[in-house]
């Protein structure tokens, strides 16, 4: 199937051509004909699979075909993260190149009111935001909600997991109630449900399966840690090889994510953090810096990486295997990018046995635990047994009492 078979735009179709694109991804195929004839949708697709254009294409489509007067957005698409409302303005902009009379209107935080405020005063058909800076905005009365005929609401689990169910609910509340609702989402869990039954009417539901199993251009290993000296030790011997382009490290935390990028510069390495404690200059700086090459490894939290596009990515390094299989699909997914190898490597504990089994039920293959020379995990093929009062450790043989200071 091609897109002309779906989008009758001529110019659209040159943007989508001048872009390289040929045939469109499965969520594009199943999605943009049944937004296109207005319905209401939710989608399950992970990142990476065309879900932008899934939606911005239609999008155009609506507003070429219906042109309208007035003041105020007539497509509004909410995003949790300033990378990926940033990432889905530039999608828009490649989609709109050949169609000067569409404006789109880019707001998030981070960045001085005043700067979009200039934005906001002029005339706009399509607006891309978070949804706390969007709220600020509308108690201001810059932003006016009443012409909004779609709603996108982007990586909604996401949204939902930064605590974003009530300022999503409210805005979705100042909008028509004859709007159409479009919803994307890596996974449905029982909030994501439980929004999408309240905003969306007689949705069609798509469900994309994600493509590990086909990702065979990223090599998986998986290595055991006894505790966090272990993982520093352990790290610092991975981040010698001359092989590593450039590599994404992931933790857990915001503090952590310092800690690391400030062990590897003392060691000597090009390293930066990426975290949500950053404002909007620090960390378009730091990804800048990224592009450049100026900067070898990024130390990153999961939701400081939405929307990392760097396709010189060689390795994805998981300090701390995240909450879920749909961020560690998310994670590995920053390498191997643009048909290049890439090359995923997690860290492990007893402690992440269920996921460790999730990751290797879901990808089709057996992570067996990598040995590093000089690096052993004691506890590498040990059961975890609980036991009452303090411990300092395994040991192999007969148990030893311990003593300790309080």
């Amino acid at each position: 199937m091609s897109f002309k078979n779906f989008i009758k735009e001529a110019k659209i179709i040159q943007a989508i051509e001048d872009l390289g694109f040929t045939d469109p991804t499965p969520i594009q195929e199943k999605a943009i004909p049944e937004i296109q004839k207005g319905h209401d949708l939710r989608a399950a697709a992970q990142t990476g699979t065309g879900k932008t254009a899934a939606f911005i294409l239609p999008a155009l489509t609506r507003l070429v075909e219906s042109p309208s007067k007035g003041t105020g957005p007539r497509i509004l698409i909410l995003l949790p993260t300033r990378e990926l409302a940033m990432q889905v303005e530039a999608e828009t902009a490649k989609l709109c190149r050949h169609l000067p009379h569409i404006v789109t209107a880019c707001v998030y935080g981070g960045v001085p009111y005043y700067v979009q405020n200039k934005k906001l005063s002029k005339k706009y058909d399509i607006l891309i935001a978070t949804p706390g800076r969007l709220i600020d905005f509308l108690k201001q009365k810059k932003i006016q909600l009443s012409r909004v005929e779609m709603m996108v609401l982007d990586e909604a689990d996401r949204m939902l997991d930064m605590g974003f169910i009530e300022p999503v609910e409210y805005i979705a509340s100042l909008t028509p109630q004859s709007r159409q609702t479009v919803m994307f989402s890596a996974t449905y869990g029982r909030k994501v449900i439980m929004l999408a039954e309240k905003l969306l009417r007689d949705p069609v539901a798509i469900k994309i399966a994600p493509e590990v199993r086909e990702q065979s251009q990223i090599e998986q290993h998986l290595h055991h840690t006894d505790n966090l000296d272990h993982k520093y030790r352990l790290l610092e011997h991975l981040l010698a090889d001359t092989m590593i382009n450039q590599a994404i490290i992931f933790s857990s935390t915001k503090a952590q994510t310092e800690q690391i990028s400030n062990k590897l510069r003392q060691s000597g390495l090009d390293a930066a953090a990426l975290h949500g404690d950053m404002n909007q200059r620090q960390r378009t700086r730091t990804m800048q810096l990224m592009r450049d090459k100026k900067v070898r490894f990024l130390v990153a939290t999961d939701v400081a990486a939405r929307g990392i596009d760097v396709q010189t990515i060689s390795h994805v390094i998981n300090f701390d295997l995240p909450h879920s299989l749909d961020d560690y699909i998310h994670r590995i997914g920053r390498t191997g990018r643009a048909g290049s190898k890439g090359i995923a490597i997690s860290f492990t504990s007893y402690k992440d046995h269920q996921l460790r089994k999730q990751i290797e039920r879901f990808a089709g293959l057996q992570t067996t635990p990598a040995a590093v020379a000089g690096q052993p995990a004691d506890r590498e093929n040990r059961k975890f047994r609980p036991r009452s009062g303090p411990r300092t450790g395994f040991q192999r043989g007969p148990r030893k009492r311990t003593s300790f200071i309080r």
